[in-house]
């Protein structure tokens, strides 16, 4: 729970509202106690994440056992939340027991379902916000979140014998497996990384509604994530896609440039027709 507010994109964010992140926060404690397992335990992965799913069988029987899942129960049972958002970040780590590389962008997106997207469920859940179209447009929001950590780690995920720039990419660029580990880049893992970026960005742009449709102060707190998403983007920009050598990120000031930038593009891509003036 230390770790919440070192996150790049925290889910129990300090805008969003005040009466939500103690359970949002409950939310946080399980998607980082599922990700330390599947990433950092020493013991058998997998024999843990069995264990943590039978603490999910019991958290929503009202029985379970570790400290970060009874604080989760309340959460579970006053917003009713189904128990398929818990599967599928669970069935995310197990992949990542299994899964080393992805073949397509397809493949990568598949698994960012099951690894970003049910956070975002969790969410809308938590602010009584949950509807199918709304959903659609947090999977934009989280998968292109992910892939901003995606492109951020790749050093540090080939560290750990994981690439998840999908092969078919790599391919096209002509960028071999052994530029990942170089100190420096390649052109071609740059031009690489130039179309991953704007893959990114583009979820990003999709997914940007949703804060305008659910206003208030959770509309601006999906703002801000957008924002920091897309700030993160720029900054490895910035260093010429050079996220071998160094992890970019962007500064303080550009994070709240690029937040201003992205409130005011949700309000002028909302304003009536009538008011945007003659486009001829």
């Amino acid at each position: 729970m230390a770790k919440a507010a070192r996150e790049n994109f925290p889910v129990a964010s300090r805008l969003l509202p005040s009466a939500a992140r103690r359970h949002l926060l409950a939310i946080y404690g399980f998607a980082r106690l599922v990700d330390d397992i599947g990433d950092e335990a020493a013991d058998d992965r997998v024999e843990l994440l069995d264990w943590l799913a039978g603490e999910v069988d019991r958290a929503y029987a009202g029985t379970p056992t570790h400290p970060l899942m009874q604080r989760l129960v309340p959460t579970i049972r006053r917003f009713e939340i189904p128990r398929q958002p818990f599967d599928r970040l669970l069935a995310a780590n197990r992949q990542d027991q299994e899964v080393r590389t992805y073949a397509t962008f397809d493949d990568l997106a598949a698994y960012c379902e099951l690894s970003a997207n049910p956070v975002g469920h969790l969410v809308l859940f938590v602010l009584r916000a949950a509807t199918p179209e709304r959903s659609e447009l947090s999977d934009s929001v989280c998968t292109g979140l992910q892939l901003v950590e995606h492109w951020q780690d790749v050093a540090e995920d080939l560290a750990r014998g994981r690439v998840y720039l999908p092969q078919e990419d790599l391919t096209r660029f002509g960028c071999p497996h052994e530029d990942l580990g170089a100190f420096r880049p390649s052109r071609a893992f740059r031009r690489l990384m130039a179309f991953e970026v704007g893959r990114a960005r583009s979820l990003l742009d999709e997914g940007a509604p949703l804060a305008r449709d659910l206003g208030g102060r959770a509309g601006f707190a999906v703002a801000a994530f957008v924002a920091g998403g897309r700030s993160a983007l720029d900054a490895i920009a910035s260093a010429g896609y050079d996220v071998l050598s160094v992890r970019p990120r962007p500064s303080r000031a550009w994070r709240a440039w690029t937040l201003v930038r992205t409130l005011a593009g949700l309000r002028s891509s909302h304003r009536p027709a009538s008011a945007k003036g003659d486009s001829r």
